[in-house]
């Protein structure tokens, strides 16, 4: 089935924009949340038993999700393509990132105490002392950040899966790129939720999944800021941003958010953590305004990069006569 990677990532992209987010109750990434949590409260905050999580838990939820879409391409490839959406999907956050960012926002002129309870579903940190600026700062801040590993790791992972997959064993094996692709974006998915929960500087436990991440998130956070970059007519912007965005002790988060202040010409800032383009003023409420405009359309862009890449591919493919679709 020719095109089928495409309508995957189309699928997802339309769940995406209908339903923002699955119930919590059925999400594979809060079940995994959920069991990494109490992985966490039941063994010791040790390095060693954070390699293992770090190796385990997401091969195994990568896993899963190969399984189950190789299973349907043995019963259909339009099966299993939609499927493979699907799962994608739930890996894929894009319209829940920028309606939060916007309703942070705009909560922040008419109600800042409301503003800032808002904030904790973007930023991890204290924000009852941030002022209007700095709240719109973090929400700028955290949409470029989220843009990063919310949906374009997991895109590009899926792309790269899909497209790595052209050998000879792919015509026997059903839907087997579809698997491969899927696989790929749910392992870097499980890699980000396990960094999220446990790469703290003050957990033992956390530092083989930080680390990790900081492997895995090298090339989509620098694609993630050319997005932004293009997205805003301003390609030249990430050369811009290369002065600050090693200022953040992560070694890749900061590429997104230096890109996007430079952007937007404005301040950009961690009160305590860092501050980026020091000599610029905080976002005003018209700049945060276009900042999550910005990355919408960056987010657009890589959705549609993925398509183009996943249609290039199985075009090349089948030219050459290599089954890549399933």
């Amino acid at each position: 089935m020719i095109g089928a990677a495409a309508l995957a990532v189309s699928v997802a992209a339309a769940l995406d924009s209908t339903f923002a987010e699955p119930p919590g109750r059925v999400h594979p990434i809060a079940v995994l949340g959920s069991l990494v949590d109490g992985l966490d409260r039941a063994l010791p905050d040790s390095r060693s038993i954070g390699v293992v999580i770090a190796v385990v838990v997401p091969l195994g939820f990568a896993a899963s999700a190969a399984v189950l879409v190789a299973l349907a391409g043995r019963a259909d490839p339009l099966l299993a393509a939609v499927l493979a959406g699907l799962v994608l999907y739930t890996c894929l956050s894009r319209r829940l990132l920028v309606e939060t960012a916007e309703r942070v926002r705009s909560l922040v002129d008419s109600d800042l105490p409301a503003a800032r309870k808002e904030l904790r579903a973007l930023a991890g940190r204290d924000a009852d002392a941030l002022s209007s600026g700095q709240v719109r700062s973090a929400a700028v801040e955290s949409t470029a950040e989220n843009l990063a590993d919310g949906l374009i790791a997991p895109l590009a992972a899926f792309t790269v899966g899909a497209a790595v997959v052209l050998g000879p064993a792919a015509p026997r094996i059903p839907a087997f790129p579809l698997a491969v692709a899927i696989g790929a974006a749910a392992w870097i998915k499980g890699v980000n939720t396990l960094d999220s929960m446990l790469g703290y500087r003050t957990r033992r436990v956390g530092w083989a999944p930080a680390r990790l991440d900081d492997v895995v998130m090298w090339i989509p956070a620098r694609l993630s800021a050319l997005l932004i970059a293009v997205a805003a007519g301003r390609p030249a912007a990430v050369f811009a941003a290369r002065r600050w965005a090693r200022v953040p002790d992560s070694p890749n988060s900061g590429w997104p958010m230096a890109t996007l202040a430079a952007v937007l010409d404005v301040r950009l800032e961690k009160p305590g953590t860092y501050t980026l383009r020091s000599a610029a003023d905080l976002p005003s409420t018209s700049a945060a305004r276009r900042g999550v405009r910005v990355v919408n359309r960056a987010a657009w862009l890589g959705i549609a990069l993925s398509v183009g890449c996943c249609l290039a591919v199985e075009a090349i493919a089948t030219g050459t006569g290599v089954w890549i679709a399933g």
